[in-house]
């Protein structure tokens, strides 16, 4: 997987320059999971973010409990964590792999490493994706 095509084909991040996109590639972390294994857990304090560059999970609330609900499937183009990227708080949801999958990583660290530098265009692009994403669920919300 070519980890700047990936990111760049990613509505979070497909607005960056070209030498954003190469230096967040270059502390992106390429992930390899077993169909069932658990990405994340659900009460867990998220530290990274996840892309999907192949395969498929899906999104659990109330993993391996009788309450146990599929709440979303998500596929190749798809990111999860991304508010790991800016808070400390826990994740909301468990991510399952549905099959054997690969993922493109960036840890909180890296991230904020990455913020720092010169001429950074990373974190005002991102918020403004973040921003039209809040939106549109608050406009869903209201209609």
């Amino acid at each position: 997987m070519a980890i700047e095509d990936t990111l760049a084909g990613t509505e979070l991040f497909e607005e960056l320059p070209k030498t954003d996109l190469a230096r967040l590639a270059s502390v992106t972390v390429v992930r390899n999971f077993k169909k069932g294994y658990v990405v994340v857990r659900e009460g867990e304090i998220g530290v990274a973010f996840y892309l999907i560059g192949k395969g498929s999970v899906e999104v659990v609330k109330g993993l391996g409990t009788p309450q146990e609900q599929v709440i979303a499937t998500l596929g190749p183009g798809s990111f999860f964590g991304e508010m790991a990227l800016f808070d400390n708080h826990v994740r909301s949801a468990s991510i399952r792999a549905l099959e054997d999958s690969e993922f493109l990583v960036l840890t909180r660290w890296d991230f904020n490493a990455e913020l720092t530098a010169s001429n950074c265009r990373i974190a005002t692009t991102m918020l403004a994706v973040l921003s039209r994403r809040i939106r549109a669920l608050t406009d869903a919300a209201t209609h």
